[in-house]
């Protein structure tokens, strides 16, 4: 009797879930996305998921996925993290171009913003956490499990002109950012233009990294402001996790 009982439990749960998964997804926002960004073959299998409430600031970009084409493996406003409110602000701006390489994952109230002419490509299971702002206007390249936190910031460009006073000379304005696979950056680090950081790399809380950290090799943990190499021979457990993360992160 018990067994059943559990077994009915478990049938009506599941239903229940499927019931609140479906009603978390902005058919709206992700119907007229898929449709309008993407080929009609691609589009009609839905591979970009949004939850929630979404602006769509510009589509005048592009949009590019190099892996097999599943549905929902793009999600924007996707709950994988701890918290479970969202303030309802997340937005795009795409008028350049953005390329996937597989699965990835933005968290809630998310501000994406692609200049023109700019290119910002997402490493499969890339991530970004809730309240993350990516700002580009050159060229970003998070590599695959390259995976932000919460409140973190990855900003290509100084906004406005900066000049030497003595020489008169001008500062680049923007500079390329990229990120190694299977880097773990913790909550509200700010990554800013000129940042590489190697394969394997742990960013602590609260840093600011803004040059090529790869001299430094892989397994490493940096940290600080500016963000400075804090031990070595470090890592994430990727291997330990990689079930947990493909069940829970995967639609």
């Amino acid at each position: 009797m018990i067994k059943l009982l559990k077994h009915i439990y478990f049938y009506f749960y599941s239903i229940y879930k499927k019931i609140r998964f479906f009603f978390s997804v902005n058919w709206i926002k992700t119907l007229y996305f898929n449709f309008k960004m993407l080929p009609f073959r691609q589009a009609k299998k839905l591979p970009f998921y949004f939850y929630g409430s979404i602006k769509f600031s510009s589509l005048k970009g592009s949009v590019k996925i190099s892996a097999p084409i599943k549905r929902g493996m793009i999600g924007f406003g996707q709950q994988y993290e701890m918290n479970t409110r969202s303030k309802g602000i997340a937005e795009l701006y795409l008028r350049g171009r953005m390329e996937f390489n597989g699965f990835a994952q933005f968290g809630k109230d998310n501000f994406i913003y692609i200049k023109e002419e700019a290119k910002c490509v997402f490493g499969n299971m890339a991530s970004i956490g809730t309240s993350g702002k990516l700002i580009c206007t050159n060229s970003i390249v998070l590599g695959n499990y390259a995976r932000f936190g919460s409140e973190c910031q990855i900003i290509d460009t100084n906004f406005h002109k900066l000049i030497d006073v003595e020489t008169k000379e001008a500062f680049r304005l923007s500079s390329p950012i990229e990120i190694g696979n299977y880097n773990f950056v913790s909550t509200r680090v700010t990554v800013l233009s000129k940042t590489k950081t190697p394969d394997y790399c742990t960013i602590a809380s609260n840093s600011l990294c803004n040059k090529d950290y790869i001299e430094l090799g892989n397994n490493i943990l940096i940290g600080g402001v500016p963000a400075k190499l804090l031990k070595t021979d470090i890592t994430r457990d990727w291997e330990g996790e990689k079930d947990r993360m493909d069940k829970h992160l995967i639609v």
